[in-house]
């Protein structure tokens, strides 16, 4: 249990450990402190994004989204290991969750099963969210691992934590799946081991803004055959990688479960497209969940992809 220390120095503390920090806009100021405190703290938590490119994930969790604003963390750490600070405060990334897991998080001890949700981790936790789909399938590169690794390091070590103040999202709430793809348990064997190896001595550089990638193109003709086939039909469904950029932005709008972003356009991405379609005010046959132009057009421009027609 501790008081978070001011944004001008939790950036210090991050730096400190030998990590890359970007400071994005007015992340000093920007929080939802005004519905509710922020601290205690009590540990730290990392998620995935299930997003696709470090500018657009980046701006998603500084800004977020209909239904959830932003910031939806602390940091954002991206696959190439540098450290995104998009606001300070509280941050809508924990939710409610198991009391009992905080209470072992406190305590320091090993943490019970995750069975309720009546806990406030927004006010307890700095949380850090992941560039990755989260499918099990995309890589976590070795300098994305490093970061997690010195971020929890870092505030584990500043506050005078064990790496058992580290924990994942699904370990805190019920029915979360995230971090996917790694296991926290040897995440916190790596904090503990940098824990136990001393204080480091190294402080990195400010980095220059990371500059915007190219967007993602999906091709519409191939969407639309992909909606349009029947998975429960004889032989294989069309396939095509935009369907996971598209199930990606509806995780993202809330009109689609985590884990039916898999890739493939079943039966649980059409009544998300067609809620999308509706939400563009189209009804009737207009809103039968097969992407048309303009509503694509419209998904792609809030999600940070365009749309070859």
């Amino acid at each position: 249990m501790a008081t978070p220390p001011n944004a001008a120095k939790f950036a210090e503390i991050l730096r400190a450990e030998g990590l890359v920090v970007v400071e994005v806009g007015n992340w000093e100021d920007h929080n939802r402190n005004h519905k509710g405190p922020w601290g205690p703290v009590n540990g730290v938590m990392i998620h995935h994004t299930v997003t696709n490119g470090s500018a657009y994930t980046v701006d998603v969790c500084h800004d977020g989204y209909a239904g959830l604003p932003g910031p939806l963390c602390h940091g954002v750490i991206t696959k190439d290991g540098r450290v995104h600070l998009v606001g300070y405060g509280r941050a809508n990334h924990a939710g409610l969750g198991d009391p009992d897991v905080l209470q072992a998080v406190i305590a320091e001890r090993s943490l019970p099963a995750d069975n309720e949700a009546t806990a406030d981790g927004n006010r307890h936790f700095y949380g850090f969210e992941c560039e990755n789909f989260g499918d099990g399938k995309d890589p976590w590169p070795a300098a994305q691992l490093d970061a997690i690794e010195k971020v929890s390091a870092a505030i584990c070590r500043h506050h005078g934590w064990t790496e058992r103040s580290v924990i994942g999202h699904m370990e805190w709430q019920p029915g979360k799946v995230d971090p996917r793809g790694f296991t926290m348990a040897a995440m916190r064997a790596r904090v503990g081991a940098r824990l136990n190896a001393g204080k480091p001595v190294a402080s990195a550089p400010k980095p220059k803004p990371l500059p915007t990638p190219k967007r993602p193109v999906v091709d519409l003709s191939q969407l639309r055959a992909a909606a349009r086939s029947n998975p429960a039909a004889k032989g294989q469904p069309v396939t095509y990688k935009g369907v996971a950029i598209v199930e990606a932005a509806l995780v993202d709008e809330g009109l689609l479960s985590k884990r039916y972003r898999d890739g493939h356009w079943g039966t649980q991405t059409t009544p998300g497209y067609a809620a999308w379609q509706r939400r563009c005010n189209y009804r009737g046959d207009d809103a039968d969940g097969v992407p048309g132009p303009d509503s694509l057009r419209l998904l792609g421009d809030r999600h940070g992809f365009d749309v070859k027609e």
